[in-house]
């Protein structure tokens, strides 16, 4: 099993930047495809942005060009770096692994707080 725990979420003033970390224990880190999602308060979990395991990325278009997924495999972290965040940014952001050759092995970590205030 897949072990996540996030960190690096705050308040930040619309524009601000915040880069949030997700630390992977339990399993072979690099076989996984990670996922930032967030949630904001009566909203469904939305995704934010992907990273697989050969590093391609992908994100919402509400993000794009603001936000940058990474990874490091040597480091079992994930990141994602968010810039020139807008209020509509404010959410709980949750780290995710999936084994995709695997579908049943996915992971989800406990979120940590982002707010940008108006």
């Amino acid at each position: 099993q897949v072990q996540l725990v996030e960190s690096g979420g705050g308040l930040v003033q619309p524009g601000g930047s915040l880069r949030l970390s997700c630390a992977a224990s339990g399993s072979i880190f690099s076989i996984y495809d990670m996922g930032w999602y967030r949630q904001a308060p009566g909203k469904q979990r939305e995704l934010v942005a992907i990273i697989t395991r050969s590093s391609s990325t992908n994100y919402a278009d509400s993000v794009k060009g603001r936000f940058t997924i990474s990874r490091d495999n040597a480091k079992n972290t994930v990141y994602l770096q968010m810039n020139s965040l807008k209020p509509e940014d404010t959410a709980v952001y949750y780290c995710n692994a999936k084994y995709i050759l695997r579908p049943r092995d996915n992971y989800w970590g406990q979120g940590t707080q982002v707010t940008v205030s108006s």
